[in-house]
């Protein structure tokens, strides 16, 4: 067994072991291919025999460097997801989802934040290989499109994100349109004619905010009721901001009878200055989400949310980073549109 030496306490140097395959085989009394294969999983080995090794491995306190293993295979193991922020629950609850399918090919996820920045973006893309990431899924928030194809790498790549992006690159997106167009269509059917829209900027263009401000426009044109533009409340995609967008309204004397918020968080917020205002949820006013997040329908009344195919988009993301990464024949770069759908729950009345 190998030793090296490490400082303890009061000037003494401690020996650590490092107990290499070799030891293992000695001590089980097999060859060092024996120990590999009950180690990979190989079938080719004795239910005693596999005991046998396993035991020495568990007594001598074997570790397998699957750094170095991967690095032999000039892999790491690791795939990147790069996103706006680690504190909203959507992207915490898509990284769970990817880390669950990329576990299955024997992958890792990392998470980092760009901050939604042009330049946090362009950085994860550009050092995605000086991270020693196999791989790197990056949600484009803010970068210049044309800068995409100005960037040297030959990493696996797949976008993410609702801007319209050069074909370098395979790119997944929910549609963020159709699913603000039937929640949007929804409350409409269920009678309410003064919809407020929280989170939404008319200057913003080509992403998220601006697609489903779209949606909500596009679903009151269908429905002949008219958009009163006061009742749309720009705000950050926060609880306090959600909160704070309904407090503007009702302290300017604004009539509504409906909530259209653009993610789940902020329709949280919304839904605790109704309860704070004594009003109802659904009676007085209705209130429809977007994102779908695993909370929604824990809360009392239960969230109304626009489900942006959580499965399909993980799905897709893993088949199309593996399949990258593998080196196999992949086709041309694809843009894939996943569908939204509406999820009524208690925070709606029932349509018709």
């Amino acid at each position: 067994m190998k030793r090296s030496g490490r400082w303890g306490g009061e000037g003494t140097k401690r020996e650590t072991t490092v107990v290499t395959m070799a030891d293992v085989a000695r001590s089980a009394g097999v060859s060092t291919m024996t120990v590999s294969n009950v180690i990979n999983g190989r079938p080719r080995v004795g239910a005693a025999t596999r005991e046998r090794v396993l035991a020495a491995i568990s007594e001598l306190g074997y570790q397998v460097n699957l750094a170095a293993r991967h690095l032999r295979a000039g892999r790491t193991g690791v795939v990147g997801l790069a996103v706006p922020e680690l504190e909203r629950p959507y992207f915490g609850q898509l990284a769970g989802r990817l880390a669950d399918r990329f576990e299955a090919h024997g992958l890792r996820i990392v998470m980092e934040r760009t901050g939604a920045s042009r330049e946090g973006e362009l950085d994860a893309v550009a050092f995605s290989r000086l991270r020693m990431y196999d791989g790197l899924i990056l949600s484009v928030v803010d970068i210049d499109p044309a800068e995409l194809t100005q960037i040297r790498t030959d990493a696996p790549v797949v976008m993410i994100g609702e801007r319209a992006l050069p074909s370098r690159f395979d790119h997944v997106m929910m549609d963020n349109v159709d699913g603000a167009r039937q929640a949007t269509a929804h409350l409409l059917a269920t009678g309410a004619r003064r919809v407020a829209m929280l989170g939404g900027n008319p200057e913003w263009t080509a992403n998220m905010p601006a697609l489903r401000a779209e949606g909500y426009t596009l679903a009151h044109t269908e429905a002949g009721v008219p958009v009163d533009p006061e009742l749309t409340v720009r705000c950050r995609f926060t609880l306090q901001e959600g909160y704070d967008a309904i407090r503007s309204l009702l302290d300017r004397g604004i009539a509504f009878d409906a909530v259209f918020a653009l993610t789940d968080v902020v329709a949280m917020g919304a839904l605790r200055a109704l309860a704070d205002a004594g009003l109802r949820v659904p009676d007085d006013v209705q209130v429809v989400g977007f994102d779908d997040i695993d909370e929604a329908p824990f809360l009392v009344p239960a969230l109304s949310s626009v489900n942006p195919g959580h499965d399909e988009m993980a799905d897709m993301i893993t088949t199309s980073l593996v399949a990258q990464i593998s080196g196999g024949p992949t086709g041309d770069p694809r843009e894939v549109v996943v569908p939204a759908v509406l999820v009524p729950r208690g925070t709606t009345k029932p349509a018709g």
